[in-house]
């Protein structure tokens, strides 16, 4: 399915319309999924198709994506919230890798914790929903070669 129509239909069961701003507000992450976009990333992106859309808007609209599930909001330690729209083939967030040194960021597409899922909840009756792993650390190519802090989002399977 077309990812606007999915998140128009995720909308739609919340009461809420997709508008043409919403929508490319929503076009903006999807086209940079790569990236973790904050809220002035998504607006400058943005704000070329809607001239007069705010930096108000763009926030409240990301905001209810987060409410509506459809983003997850996170910060890597730098004080800036970012967005990154929720993959829709899988059941809980990616998890990523953060470099202490140059800032890279790399996702960890698959979801090494469902048996620790299933083990809390045979043990300890808990069923897991969602979770979100962030590991803090240095790549080995920082610590051979001294990174300069090119920030690069990558994702890793």
């Amino acid at each position: 399915m077309d990812p606007i129509a999915n998140i128009g239909q995720q909308f739609a069961a919340h009461n809420y319309k997709l508008t043409p701003q919403r929508e490319a507000i929503v076009k903006v992450l999807l086209d940079n999924e790569e990236e973790h976009l904050s809220v002035e990333d998504v607006y400058m992106r943005v704000k070329n198709s809607y001239p007069h859309l705010g930096l108000a808007t763009v926030y409240r609209t990301l905001e209810l994506l987060c409410e509506l599930h459809i983003v997850e909001k996170m910060n890597f330690g730098d004080g800036v919230a970012r967005y990154d729209l929720r993959g829709t083939d899988h059941a809980h967030m990616h998890h990523h890798l953060i470099c202490n040194v140059c800032g890279r960021l790399e996702e960890i597409k698959d979801d090494w914790l469902l048996d620790l899922e299933r083990r809390l909840e045979r043990e300890y009756g808990f069923n897991v929903t969602d979770h979100r792993l962030d590991f803090k650390g240095t790549f080995n190519t920082c610590k051979r070669h001294g990174c300069k802090g090119d920030r690069k989002d990558k994702a890793v399977s």
